[in-house]
């Protein structure tokens, strides 16, 4: 049986600190499992704290589960948010950790993953393993449960649709990991949770954690000041748009609120509801730990009070890397408008239709090999940049050129500069909104050395780098406080 002391990068003092404070910032970064009631727990858990001699610490439910531990029906650490390690690390298992949560396993098994990941089925196992406590299986059983919990407690839907939803290859199965877990049967499960309205078919309404401090402005006001007509738009208050997923497509609508971010998901097919979340979560950045990146990039004076005025900034980024990349070639050296009429041009053209019931969107984003075998004379372009444009759609179309959560960042980024068209900027902001990358940097953009200036800081793409090197490894954020001085519609909620 695996146990606790697999994971060494846990400190153990650490942990009972955060236990006996009840510290909601590290939930997600570890489990508190109790032995005398053999449960487990998220760090905030609102019961007594037990002793520590009772405690033991995983860095994974997953870990907790495969030792024989039951999630706590009080604090439900099933519904933490995502450990921050998975999205600022580029390393093998943090790469592995994004595909897990983008449903691979599910889809083509361990060896998918190894085969993505480039590496063997053994290496992957014995990675995850020493950092988790946990191998892919079991991180992929404990995602499973989990949005067989969400699909029981949000739907009407019978047990039987929920399991194959879930991914579970048998009700039997489903109904033994929910009662393992839980420590109870699906309808009892169900029985405990407010009552589920019927909704539209195939519609669900959830909450979506995160990290406080979280400043909505510059993360919906990007999403919505860029917006392409079509796929995304901005609606009472809510930013909506079309989702391509591996078995069927969807509708998100997600809305700021105080303590979570509202999300309505309209799914052609439950199996994809996982996959809708975890891509979701990741374009609002809702796994980061504000706290550690404010604090770290405070140290700078001339942020300070940038961090100050508004905390808990984050980096928009993307629930479709190619989609990204493509949109980032349509916006070099022109305006917010132009870029969006462009991409709206190519999604009427393109674009596969559907239907919106709720609102105004009409096509998904067309995909690559959709826009590789477009004429590229229709293209209203420069030809230089028609040619960037068609490089890029058949690398990304041919599997040249990979973007997706698996990606290696060096190697795209390298990649990537090697395309004709494809300057520092582009490659950097890919990096920074679909690839993730925390630390990537723009010492090039305008909006950057506008702020450098009026921060009264020398704004020469070398002098910006060079004092950006004090905000390593959480640049990304310092662009998005640099960019929130100057009156963009980018910086702000859409009224």
């Amino acid at each position: 049986m695996q146990t606790a002391q697999t994971a060494t990068h846990l400190d153990r003092e650490h942990c009972v600190r955060a236990v006996r404070s009840k510290d909601a910032r590290f939930d997600g970064w570890f489990f508190t499992a109790v032995l005398t009631t053999r449960i487990y727990c998220r760090p905030s858990c609102p019961v007594v704290p037990p002793k520590p001699e009772n405690m033991t610490f995983y860095p994974s439910a997953a870990a907790c589960q495969q030792a024989g531990f039951r999630a706590c029906k009080r604090c439900r650490p099933d519904t933490s948010p995502g450990s921050p390690e998975w999205n600022h690390r580029a390393d093998l298992v943090a790469r592995a950790m994004r595909l897990i949560a983008d449903g691979i396993v599910d889809r083509e098994g361990v060896p998918g993953l190894a085969g993505r990941l480039g590496y063997s089925t053994r290496q992957v196992e014995r990675q995850l393993l020493a950092e988790l406590g946990a191998g892919p299986l079991a991180l992929a059983r404990a995602q499973r449960a989990q949005t067989a919990r969400l699909l029981i407690e949000t739907s009407a839907l019978p047990m039987a649709e929920i399991a194959f939803a879930a991914g579970f290859s048998s009700i039997r199965t489903f109904n033994e990991t929910v009662r393992e877990v839980f420590a109870l049967t699906p309808s009892e499960l169900r029985g405990r949770a407010p009552k589920a309205g019927a909704g539209l078919p195939g519609g669900l309404s959830l909450r979506l954690p995160f990290r406080a401090p979280l400043n909505p402005s510059n993360l919906f006001g990007h999403l919505a000041a860029t917006a392409v007509p079509g796929v995304e738009e901005w609606r009472e208050g809510t930013y909506r748009r079309t989702l391509r997923l591996p078995y069927g497509h969807g509708i998100v609508s997600l809305a700021p609120r105080p303590d979570h971010i509202a999300c309505r998901l309209a799914l052609s097919d439950l199996r994809d509801l996982n996959v809708a979340i975890s891509r979701c979560r990741r374009m609002l950045d809702l796994d980061a730990d504000p706290v550690a990146v404010d604090d770290h990039l405070r140290t700078d004076p001339f942020l300070a009070p940038l961090v100050d005025k508004a905390p808990g900034r984050r980096v928009p980024r993307t629930v479709d890397e190619a989609e990204f990349a493509v949109r980032a070639v349509l916006g070099q050296q022109v305006s917010t408008a132009a870029a969006r009429t462009h991409a709206a041009r190519l999604v009427l053209a393109h674009g596969k239709p559907l239907d919106d019931p709720e609102g105004g969107l009409t096509h998904l984003f067309p995909a690559p090999e959709a826009l590789a075998a477009l004429d590229p004379e229709s293209l209203a372009m420069p030809r230089t940049r028609r040619t960037t444009f068609t490089t890029l759609v058949r690398e990304l179309a041919d599997g040249t050129l990979s973007l997706g959560v698996e990606s290696d960042w060096a190697e795209a980024r390298a990649r990537l500069l090697a395309l004709p068209g494809f300057g520092p900027w582009t490659v950097d902001v890919i990096a920074m909104r679909a690839l993730g990358d925390p630390d990537a940097f723009l010492p090039t953009d305008l909006g950057i050395r506008r702020a450098a200036q009026e921060l009264g800081l020398p704004a020469t793409p070398a002098a910006v780098t060079a004092r950006a090197e004090a905000w390593r490894p959480w640049r990304a954020y310092a662009v998005q406080y640099l960019w929130a001085t100057d009156s963009h519609p980018i910086n702000f909620l859409p009224v």
